[in-house]
């Protein structure tokens, strides 16, 4: 059945070529978006002034001499009417138009007797001949994989799915002008690293053959961003993509996007309430539950974690029998040293540090902490990470001599923090997987 599709699409393109079209065109004429005809059409109906607008055809219904179109250029749609004795070429058009083309049309403004705007066409030009079927219905592809595989086809077919995707792109452009605002320098790091650091996660890894040495795609930009606070910036982030080669799930996928942002001369207290006036808005929360991770173990695992043994296994205790329970917006803060390699201790208890986490309907969506600025103690615990992975911890935050260098030059007092765009997004679009949130999340090969 497509194979005769194929091969019947195939001969309109010849019969277009045969006419002396050009299916393919490279220059497209002046036009007007759909939305802004749609906008202006009473005048524009009134005055009869020929417009040209561009687009993709959606659907197409012939009644004889005449043939109605819908036409859909990415800011709105307007039916097109075609009539016999008004377009020109129209035998060749019927008989060569797929739903699927793009065509630019000329006309004018004028309202249907149902009272629907549509353009009375004079003349259309061939801008793209599509030489495969789109999917039988306009609502679109139901099959979850086959909608990640074939995303032009998800954006295309459900338009709440582009929405959510521009819905993304202004959340990263808020964000941009926020920090902006407040006087933080955009930067960019290394994604190609020597020693993977940054967070407890394992890394992909690489190798560059001009110089013969193995890289690692980098796990977080952390390590990078504090070199610049101890080379005199005070306020830096980072936007961009992370790798992690681990599990994937609804909160978790190989490559995401990342923000990091360090501040010099701030401590946690200080970041939460920015990260607050951060967030708030963009999440339409007004109030977060604050509550000790100690406290959230009492009160959701019913456990005492001065009592936990194995301290290794506080994390995964707390992934499984707490963060779960947390659905309502909550910050949790003064993590154990144990699992917070990077952060500062707290003076009035050393094995607790200065870490919070934001977290909602049980997903983690922001981690941050006082950073650790002291190059003994950072040397001492990056040590111990590294005895872990030598037992064989592929995840743990690896001995880096060039950070811990740079360390002893000296870098301020400072606060800095990560947060999980692609979580955020799906928060905000009501999505219940990060992959909704990603316009090409990570699938394994059909092959």
């Amino acid at each position: 059945m497509l194979n005769r599709i194929l091969k019947d699409k195939l001969g309109r393109l010849e019969k277009l070529k045969e006419a002396g079209i050009n299916p393919f065109p490279a220059k497209v004429k002046k036009h007007l978006f759909i939305n802004e005809l749609l906008k202006g059409f009473g005048a524009l109906s009134k005055a009869q002034k020929v417009v040209y607008v561009v687009g993709r055809i959606t659907s197409r219904r012939d009644q004889g001499r005449l043939l109605f179109i819908d036409l859909y250029d990415g800011t709105g749609q307007i039916q097109i009417f075609a009539a016999k004795k008004e377009l020109s070429k129209f035998d060749l058009w019927k008989d060569t138009l797929d739903i699927g083309d793009f065509i630019g049309v000329k006309g004018t403004c004028f309202k249907t007797k149902k009272g629907e705007r549509s353009i009375r066409a004079k003349s259309f030009d061939m801008l793209t001949k599509s030489l495969r079927p789109l999917p039988d219905t306009w609502f679109g592809l139901k099959d979850v994989e086959e909608r990640f595989r074939r995303r032009y086809l998800d954006l295309l077919m459900n338009l709440e799915v582009k929405e959510a995707f521009e819905m993304r792109s202004g959340i990263l452009r808020s964000l941009r002008e926020f920090l902006w605002k407040e006087g933080f320098v955009e930067v960019e790091t290394p994604m190609l690293q020597p020693i993977p650091g940054g967070a407890l996660a394992r890394p992909f890894k690489t190798h560059h053959n001009a110089l013969n040495q193995d890289f690692y795609l980098r796990i977080a930009p952390e390590l990078y961003l504090k070199r610049l606070l101890v080379g005199g910036f005070n306020k830096v982030f980072e936007m961009g993509r992370i790798f992690r080669n681990e599990g994937m799930d609804r909160e978790h996928n190989p490559e995401f996007t990342m923000l990091e942002l360090y501040w010099a001369y701030q401590d946690y207290e200080g970041l939460i309430k920015f990260t607050e006036k951060m967030l708030g808005p963009i999440l339409g929360v007004k109030k977060w539950t604050k509550l000790s991770y100690a406290g959230a173990f009492e009160k959701y695992a019913n456990k005492d974690i001065s009592k936990i043994k194995n301290k290794d296994s506080i994390d995964d205790v707390f992934k499984r029998e707490v963060r779960p329970k947390l659905v309502r917006p909550t910050i949790l803060y003064d993590y154990p040293k144990v699992i917070s390699p990077l952060s500062k201790s707290k003076p009035e208890t050393p094995e607790t540090t200065e870490r919070f986490q934001f977290i909602l309907n049980g997903v983690e969506l922001v981690n941050g902490f006082s950073e650790l600025n002291d190059s003994i103690d950072q040397r001492e615990r990056m040590e111990y990470q590294e005895s872990l992975f030598r037992k064989g911890n592929q995840e743990v935050t690896r001995l880096d001599e060039d950070f811990l260098e740079a360390l002893e030059y000296g870098m301020p007092p400072a606060a800095g923090l990560g947060i999980g765009i692609d979580r955020v997004v799906a928060v905000v679009t009501g999505r219940s997987s990060i992959k909704e949130a990603i316009l090409f999340p990570t699938l394994k090969s059909k092959k």
